[in-house]
């Protein structure tokens, strides 16, 4: 074997969680090669072009309190301030109302949007609907703090443990799980709602909502990739990897489709979770992979639309609860600034979308916005595209946190990585940066 050919690590996926890994092990002088099966850096944070079109993985927010990701970007010379825009409120657009209930989510940033935000809009959420939800949040809060078992309830069936009314849970809880994880309140585990906006409990003067200022591949992945490349590390792009290689019960590489093979002393797999349970097939029987086998997945699916004018007034994330357009924003003064106008939408239901063509969508989304009061004219639509991930998140659902492996598998060379690994955060970036932190300590834990 040629050792040009042998690298301390193998990083599989030049995601947030591999990009990650691959800084923490190379800023440590490892050598470190990445491995990736498109041509471009992001996986699904990425921004890439589909048939002339510029779109994006999916339509993605910054959360204010995150720390490992702004960490990761500050170590890789990028500033938040430079690639997000801060809102400070969202918008939830009433159906067949033309009413919007609007909410402010930066307490020290918009202090006074927030105040109204709770205190107003009440002639679409009542003294008593506001009310209702506060058992909810005080349980739910202190139930993921001292106890474990917030997985054991969907959060509607937690909301109906508490009393919420009917409009607390459509307008407030709906928006908050359907419109972040595109997952019904009557799936979503309330273990993964509280916990997604747990951090916010200490770090509630960071609490915001960031938009991106451009494509996240190229303001926010490349920066690391170019930093991991100064510091030695190497990729390879456009290459697919099959499976791993194992010899003597141990991983000690990779082969990819092209049939190239790549050896190394440790092995990240930091790929969406369906892709690294086909890489590591060959190890489906072994015992410390069970959990990875048994954790179930979920689909995404966005509609992205170019126009001859802005759909919104502002680009804010603005959700539709009773629809299935359940996040959506205006991007034409924000990531696609050289647009007239840019809208994606999140779909509920993913699962259906996903494999529904494009055509057929379209129609839904013109159908729905407009019961929203958003009226999509034919017309004005110049181009439209959907973006389907189909089975690449893990499900959210109640009773699958426990099923998310650890980083350290127990297999000699074999390591993951990815936001379906255990953390202290979940299906998000932050999560994915965190569990890259997690696989590369695991990794220099073993070279020692």
């Amino acid at each position: 074997m040629d050792n040009s050919n042998k690298y301390d690590v193998i990083v599989v996926g030049a995601g947030l969680a591999g990009l990650s890994c691959a800084y923490e092990l190379s800023e440590k002088g490892k050598k470190v090669l990445v491995i990736e099966a498109q041509s471009y850096a992001g996986g699904r944070t990425s921004s890439f072009d589909d048939n002339g079109m510029q779109v994006e993985s999916g339509l993605h927010r910054y959360i204010g309190y995150y720390s490992a990701l702004p960490r990761l970007l500050k170590k890789c010379g990028v500033k938040i301030g430079d690639i997000v825009t801060w809102e400070e409120k969202v918008d939830i657009l009433i159906k067949n109302k033309n009413k919007k209930l609007v909410l402010g989510l930066a307490p020290l940033f918009g202090p006074i949007k927030t105040v109204r935000g709770v205190l107003g809009n009440n002639d679409i959420l009542t003294i008593q609907d506001k009310l209702s939800l506060i058992p909810f949040f005080v349980s739910g809060f202190s139930s993921y703090i001292f106890t474990d078992n917030l997985d054991n309830y969907t959060v509607a069936e937690y909301a109906n443990l508490h009393n919420v009314t009917e409009k607390g849970k459509r307008l407030i809880l709906e928006p908050l799980s359907s419109g972040i994880f595109f997952m019904p309140p009557e799936n979503y585990s309330a273990y993964a709602f509280f916990g997604l906006f747990a951090p916010a409990i200490g770090k509630f003067y960071k609490m915001r909502i960031g938009a991106f200022l451009g494509g996240m591949t190229d303001i926010m992945c490349n920066p690391i990739v170019d930093k991991i490349r100064s510091l030695g590390g190497e990729f390879v792009f456009g290459e697919a990897v099959e499976e791993v290689i194992i010899e003597n019960d141990a991983v000690v590489g990779v082969k990819s489709k092209n049939g190239n093979e790549y050896f190394s002393n440790q092995t990240v797999i930091a790929t969406t979770l369906p892709s690294a349970k086909s890489i590591l097939a060959l190890l489906k029987k072994n015992i410390n992979l069970r959990k990875l086998f048994e954790l179930p997945t979920m689909s995404a699916c966005t509609l992205q639309l170019e126009m001859t004018k802005p759909a919104l007034e502002k680009d804010i994330t603005t959700f539709g609860p009773g629809t299935d357009m359940v996040s959506f924003a205006e991007q034409s003064r924000t990531t696609f600034r050289n647009k007239n106008g840019r809208l994606s939408v999140i779909l509920g239901n993913a699962k259906d979308y996903a494999n529904k063509d494009a055509e057929e969508i379209l129609e839904t989304v013109i159908n729905e916005m407009d019961s929203l009061g958003v009226h999509l004219d034919k017309e004005n639509i110049l181009n439209y595209r959907k973006v389907a991930e189909k089975d690449e998140f893990y499900s959210l659902d109640k009773g699958n946190q426990k099923l998310r492996p650890t980083q350290n598998t127990g297999i000699q060379g074999l390591t993951l990585a990815g936001d379906y690994t255990l953390t202290p955060s979940f299906a998000t970036m932050e999560g994915a940066v965190i569990s890259g932190e997690l696989a590369a300590k695991e990794c220099l834990k073993n070279s020692n």
